[in-house]
């Protein structure tokens, strides 16, 4: 039989979903994936009730529903203060991925280079290798996950064609500064690059951070593509509905893309979906600090374990450091092993390091926890760790 395409080759799911598999035949808790188990807003869930009894349940535009376009522009020009002039430079998506998917077709040939960050998301990695594209990735150095901007000119090339920027970001939760994204665009600039930002976690900021979109510095909008989402900030991320926004003529060919790939976002589910621009601002503001009271808790708990723990400056995860624990415990000698081992003994799922760098060895020591839990959930699993693994105090 023929093989399959070359496109596929390298590509596995993570091993968070065996994990998955053992946490449910235990009574587990899973701070692996990032599922937001909290309850979606009662607004969003009735207008999307309202819009399957009125049967709106037919093909809408591939770029998303006017209301729901309408909110996404005007929540871009307020929140974002990126200057989006029109609903053509805004489209509704099939979750951020189907943001980005879009967003690669559209910008990238085969052959091109993408310089990425690292630690990074693998879905964007993963991605850009089915692409075909060029990966090129510069360290972030914890525990502010500093960026060195030099080593990011030495790596754009004559074959460069873009740069991801993920703030705040999964799986680290760094938080890009204005004077970061400044220098950045001045490369941008000078290169002629495109940016492709991931913002779907621009609300969950911690210490005083600001979240800053690259697209509202002076004269980035025009060569960048600002992705977010719904998932994560009202808690659906079942629901599968993002978008983009960017300049006319590029979601213009990013439209026409996704109509092949998927036609259209739920229409029902839009409707429901732009509701939640009639939320009231204390719902973010008590958003953010319910995950910064559960961040406190959950890294509180990991340094008295004895993990090196980089405190997220934004999101809802942890990237913390094990190896400190590998002379006091046995079943920390690597991420798999140690990811196995809080399976065991505490009932906890995490992600294993080394899905986070293009070397496994970089991820080596680290774990990925997720802290977007009912606090209770997440008190107990803090117990269940510290019961297990015990305290250095």
């Amino acid at each position: 039989m023929k093989p399959l395409a070359r496109r596929t080759d390298g590509l596995e799911q993570s091993s968070i979903r065996a994990i998955t598999l053992m946490l449910r035949d235990m009574d587990g808790i899973n701070l692996g994936q990032g599922i937001c188990d909290m309850p979606t807003p009662d607004p969003i869930k009735q207008g999307a009730h309202a819009a399957i009894d009125a049967d709106k349940s037919i093909y809408s535009y591939y770029g998303g529903i006017q209301p729901l376009r309408e909110g996404i522009l005007e929540k871009a020009r307020s929140f974002n203060r990126i200057p989006a002039q029109s609903l053509d430079n805004v489209m509704v998506t099939v979750g951020s991925t189907g943001a980005f998917v879009a967003t690669l077709f559209t910008l990238l040939n085969e052959g091109d280079e993408v310089i990425v960050f690292e630690p990074f998301y693998g879905y964007h990695v993963n991605l850009l290798r089915v692409m075909g594209a060029g990966i090129r990735t510069i360290t972030m150095q914890g525990p502010d996950w500093n960026v060195d901007f030099k080593a990011v000119e030495n790596a754009i090339t004559d074959r460069t064609r873009a740069i991801i920027v993920n703030t705040p970001g999964n799986p680290n939760g760094k938080v890009w500064s204005r004077q970061e994204l400044m220098t950045l665009l001045d490369l941008l600039k000078k290169h002629d690059l495109y940016a492709i930002t991931d913002e779907i976690y621009e609300y969950m900021l911690y210490g005083g951070r600001e979240h800053v979109s690259l697209a509202s510095l002076p004269g980035a909008m025009e060569r960048t593509i600002t992705i977010s989402g719904f998932s994560k900030t009202y808690n659906m991320t079942g629901w599968r509905l993002g978008y983009a926004v960017g300049p006319e003529h590029i979601l213009d060919k990013m439209g026409l893309l996704a109509d092949l790939i998927y036609i259209c976002a739920p229409t029902p589910l839009q409707h429901g979906v732009a509701e939640a621009f009639s939320m009231p601002e204390s719902y973010f503001t008590e958003m953010a600090q319910a995950y910064a009271e559960k961040r406190d808790v959950l890294c509180r708990t990991l340094e008295e374990i004895g993990f090196n723990v980089p405190w997220p400056q934004g999101s809802y995860y942890v990237l913390a450091d094990f190896a400190p624990l590998q002379n006091r415990l046995s079943g920390f000698s690597d991420d798999e092993e140690a990811q196995l081992t809080l399976v065991q003994k505490a009932g906890i799922g995490t992600v294993a390091g080394r899905s986070f760098f293009t070397h496994p060895e970089d991820g080596a020591t680290r774990l990925r926890f997720c802290f977007a839990k009912e606090m209770d959930v997440l008190e107990e699993a803090c117990r269940r760790l510290r019961s297990a693994f015990g305290s250095t105090g």
